[in-house]
């Protein structure tokens, strides 16, 4: 072989092994997976390093956050794996950039000649390296780039999406177990006095001042109260189990967990206009899915111009060289696709139609976020309107429990009827408590559709987009 074959293919498998990757196994073994979701706990010391950096508070040596929602709702973007999946799909729309600007490689080939030699003894063969260079004309590569970049702007808004779902879930999840618990309060209060008022019918009824039918009556409810209690117990098992699913974490980690809800004892009140205002329009522009699906038409607009510039054929260069009877010969190839058949009219109709729907699927979207918040902002405005009137009936309730009270120490009633109207109280107060839990369901539709913390204002930046350091 003579030297300048030797230089030439020296030089290419050079670049070749420089350039290329190895493959590292990395297997998954279901039972060490297993055990690590197992002890996942919310004592971690990366995950409370994790929640100071989140919530821009100084992290005391040995102190545990305030399990609220905003410190739950980081829990649940360092733990849950729907979030592991939107950053897998980030990083491979981020090499898909990569791919996109790219080069195309040139290629080797060798070119065989077969003469019939004139002279005896000389080859009949000669081989010559040859390598072809694609160059791409009008801008492909700009616009194939373009539109990847836009795709991975699209994942990147996706992944804040999935963390505004993943709140939700936190949520409504710690929205029901407060519910849970609150209403488990009153209904053993509710309890205590019912047993009261059996315990003192039975007396009447041992003096015959009172019928059977009477204690009978009194017992059921005393029996229906605690089948109540029952279920309130639970509920309140299902929703802290729910919650642990929405974090990522095993429900046995929540065991012991000192919860706060301050996010729902103490709302904040809205502004009458703040809803169809401010945050509406923020919300139509800057929601992560509005964000994502501008960026998606953007790609199709760059694929539309792609499939455009596909009209005009790329040149291909291929420089050789060949040796022959102690004659150095040189190629120069230069060809061109053909454009004879089609001019890429179909691809290019198909880009329009993409393009359309993603213009389309935009307009679409923001409908339906307008439709969201109009229904949430109507259904605040009849819950708040339901609490007044949970409010005043509640007061009334009370009211005549005082004048009760005063009768009683009058001696004007007896004690069973003073029990009763305390039941009574309780009763409105477990009724009031729906329309509050469905005012504070209210908030968190509102919140979902308008993607702004609104029961905790101080999480004012986007969940999702954080990255886990937990690895």
């Amino acid at each position: 072989m003579h030297p300048p074959y030797q230089a030439i293919l020296l030089a290419g498998l050079t670049v070749f092994v420089a350039g290329c990757a190895s493959y590292r196994p990395e297997p998954i073994s279901p039972a060490d997976n297993a055990r690590l979701l197992d002890h996942r706990r919310l004592d971690d010391p990366r995950l409370q390093q994790f929640i100071a950096v989140g919530l821009d508070r100084e992290r005391k040596p040995g102190s545990l956050p305030t399990w609220d929602l905003s410190s739950l709702t980081l829990a649940a973007i360092y733990y849950h794996p729907d979030l592991d999946i939107a950053h897998a799909k980030l990083r491979g729309a981020e090499a898909g950039v990569v791919t996109a600007h790219q080069r195309p490689n040139p290629r080797l080939n060798f070119t065989n000649i077969f003469i019939q030699p004139a002279v005896a003894g000389a080859a009949p063969l000669t081989i010559g390296p040859v390598i072809d260079f694609i160059l791409e004309t009008a801008g492909k590569r700009e616009y194939r780039t373009a539109q990847a970049q836009h795709l991975a702007e699209s994942a990147r808004w996706d992944l804040a999406g999935v963390g505004w779902q993943v709140r939700a879930q936190v949520r409504t999840a710690l929205l029901n177990l407060w519910a849970a618990r609150q209403r488990l309060t009153l209904t053993r209060q509710r309890l205590d006095l019912q047993a009261q008022l059996v315990e003192l019918v039975e007396r009447r009824l041992a003096l015959g001042e009172a019928a059977s039918l009477d204690v009978a009556r009194e017992r059921i409810n005393r029996s229906q109260i605690t089948f109540a209690i029952r279920d309130l117990e639970r509920a309140a098992a299902d929703a802290q189990a729910q919650l642990a699913i929405a974090i990522g974490i095993p429900v046995s980690a929540l065991e012991g967990v000192d919860f706060a809800f301050a996010a729902f004892d103490f709302p904040p009140t809205l502004a009458a206009n703040l809803v169809t205002g401010d945050w509406r329009r923020a919300a139509l522009t800057t929601r992560a899915d509005v964000q994502g699906s501008l960026e998606a038409y953007a790609a199709a607009q760059s694929a539309l111009q792609l499939e455009i510039s596909n009209q005009y054929p790329n040149v291909s260069l291929s420089p050789g060289y060949n040796y022959d009877f102690g004659d150095n010969k040189y190629i120069f190839d230069l060809g061109v696709d053909l454009p004879i058949f089609h001019q890429n009219q179909g691809q290019i109709a198909r880009a329009v139609a993409n393009r359309e729907q993603a213009a389309a699927n935009f307009t679409a979207l923001q409908a339906r976020i307008v439709g969201a918040i109009d229904q949430a902002a109507t259904a605040y405005r009849t819950a708040a309107q339901s609490l007044v009137t949970g409010d005043a009936l509640l007061a009334e309730e009370q009211r005549r429990q005082r004048q009760i009270k005063n009768s009683f120490r009058a001696g004007q009633v007896d004690r069973p009827m003073l029990v009763t109207a305390a039941l009574e109280v309780v009763a409105t107060e477990l009724s009031r408590f729906d329309v509050v839990v469905a005012q504070r369901q209210v908030l968190g539709a509102l919140e979902d559709s308008l993607q702004q913390p609104v029961l905790d204002p101080a999480m004012a930046r986007r969940p999702g987009t954080e990255s886990p350091p937990r690895r």
